[in-house]
């Protein structure tokens, strides 16, 4: 039986859905963001008066989107390591792509580290003004 996974730590969903939701021996994670937990916050993000995006930084945005991952993973019985595939969403794919590449070799490749499979896709917008969510799938073994 499907059974949901909620953080206390990450930033909340955005909508009517659990962070997570383990199947067997799978671990699903729902969009996750680098939204600031209890807040409008967005690492990265400048806005002007009237709430409108005029900038935005792709480093503080993928750092923070890893560490709600991150929590999530961990407030579900997971680890980093446990994760084996990440989808990548970002809305400024030209701009952004080799920062956040270069990002994600740090926190994915090399020795000891988990190197999932990964798809990177643009995307003309996402729900709340964030530049990048990713979409992860943990395996838990018989945990």
């Amino acid at each position: 039986m499907p059974e949901d996974k909620i953080s206390h730590r990450a930033a909340e969903p955005v909508g009517a859905f659990p962070h997570a939701k383990r199947v067997g021996d799978l671990l699903f994670l729902s969009g996750i963001g680098p939204r600031v937990r209890g807040s409008k916050d967005i690492p990265g993000v400048t806005m002007d008066g009237a709430r409108n995006v005029k900038d935005h930084d792709i480093a503080a945005q993928t750092h923070a989107v890893f560490e709600n991952v991150r929590l999530v993973l961990e407030d579900a019985g997971a680890k980093w390591s446990d994760i084996v595939d990440v989808q990548v969403f970002l809305t400024h794919m030209k701009r952004d792509f080799a920062t956040f590449n270069k990002i994600y070799a740090e926190y994915f490749a090399g020795e000891g580290k988990p190197n999932p499979t990964r798809t990177t896709v643009e995307v003309g917008a996402l729900p709340t003004p964030i530049a990048v969510e990713l979409k992860v799938i943990a395996f838990l073994g018989s945990r």
